[in-house]
């Protein structure tokens, strides 16, 4: 489910969209620690770095955090419910996300590490300020600046008016007014430090159509999708048609991390391993075990859910080639097992439920709706994660 960006605002139509805090808790005793399984989109929707919110979590709750941006994994230490979380993060948004004259969060953050400062500019109303600097983030985020969405074209803006005023000085137009007629709007600092050219606006017709470009970008990443108000299986189907393009257009290899990314934002994770299941899997299913083994580890580790899940797509893809794989299934079963992706308990579940029953009536405890001509088994999944 989506919220508001500024839950203070009621409206169901506010078109400031984020997804709700998904949090995990993982480990026991002195290790245990809770996992922002979405972090990645819900500061996407902020426009801000996810090591923001998760260290003002930290900051917040007096706990270490960990950032692992290879995996996309962000923790805080601890165990902590994940609506006290989302209501922390009605914080962080107050404070470092929304305008402080409009409200809106379409809000950049301009660090200037050596003045230890942190400005914001607004792109809806245009207002410009400075944070307070003494809350504890902002240590650091003088020490871990986020990298601006547009940097190229702001780093080649940058290094063009260097060279601009570089001419104008050789051409002696460096000195007095009239050669400084096209940085009107941009004094330059007293200290002669460049770092406040961020700030500068160009008027120029091109310059205010880029702008308008980078506000149309940045109201497309605040404006979530609406996919997640979509029922359930629509947004199955719409990751299934996800995960198809990915395998047509011969990008699926490396695309393990995007797949994830597109259920958890779907919220269809625990469902994801039936739908690779069946567009990944079929009387090869030993080599593409080995072969997609990471794609299917991002779904099923420490994920008993996904894991019977991705027994209901073993079962469909044994429905479909009973021939080649009924008499493998032990094997099968074994490749999984040592592949990580399934777990003891969950493999002894699913035999107990399966032992008085054969391969030929599955189909009907399941509800699978295939045919040789439409295999797309995805409303299957919703009756079988019931099953066990």
């Amino acid at each position: 489910m989506s919220v508001n960006v500024n839950r203070s605002v009621s409206d169901q139509f506010y078109r400031y969209k984020m997804p709700r805090l998904i949090a995990k808790v993982e480990g026991k005793g002195n290790g245990i620690k809770t996992v922002i399984v979405n972090m990645v989109d819900v500061a996407k929707a902020l426009n801000r770095p996810p090591t923001y919110p998760t260290k003002f979590f930290g900051c917040e709750l007096g706990a270490q955090t960990q950032f692992d941006t290879k995996n996309d994994r962000y923790i805080v230490n601890g165990s902590h419910e994940a609506n006290k979380l989302q209501d922390m993060l009605d914080g962080f948004i107050r404070k470092f996300v929304l305008c402080t004259e409009c409200d809106n969060p379409e809000t950049d953050l301009h660090v200037n590490p050596k003045k230890q400062t942190i400005g914001t500019s607004c792109k809806a109303c245009g207002n410009r300020g400075m944070l307070d600097t003494r809350h504890k983030l902002c240590t650091f985020i003088l020490k871990n600046p986020p990298e601006s969405n547009d940097s190229g074209s702001a780093s080649v803006k940058k290094e063009k008016e260097k060279k601009n005023r570089k001419k104008d000085k050789e051409n002696g137009s460096g000195s007095g007014e009239a050669g400084n007629h096209d940085n009107f709007d941009a004094p330059q600092a007293v200290d002669g430090d460049d770092d406040d050219e961020d700030w500068a606006e160009e008027t120029t017709e091109e310059a205010q159509r880029r702008r308008m470009e980078e506000i149309s970008d940045h109201a497309k990443n605040l404006t979530l999708s609406e996919d997640l108000e979509k029922p359930l299986e629509e947004r199955v189907n719409l990751f299934y048609n996800f995960v198809k393009q990915k395998k047509e257009s011969g990008t699926i290899d490396g695309a393990d991390k995007e797949i994830l990314a597109e259920a958890e934002r779907l919220d269809v994770k625990a469902m994801g391993p039936l739908i690779l299941s069946e567009l990944l899997f079929n009387e090869n299913i030993r080599d593409q075990i080995k072969k997609y083994k990471r794609h299917f580890l991002r779904f099923c580790h420490n994920n008993k859910k996904a894991q019977k899940y991705l027994m209901g797509g073993f079962e469909c893809v044994v429905k479909l080639h009973q021939v080649q794989l009924l008499p493998r299934v032990p094997i099968i079963l074994k490749d999984l097992y040592d592949a990580d992706l399934l777990e003891e308990d969950v493999i002894f579940a699913w035999a107990e439920k399966v032992r008085e029953e054969t391969f030929n009536q599955l189909h009907l405890r399941i509800g699978l709706k295939i045919s040789s001509a439409s295999p797309h088994t995805v409303i299957s999944s919703v009756s079988f994660s019931a099953d066990f």
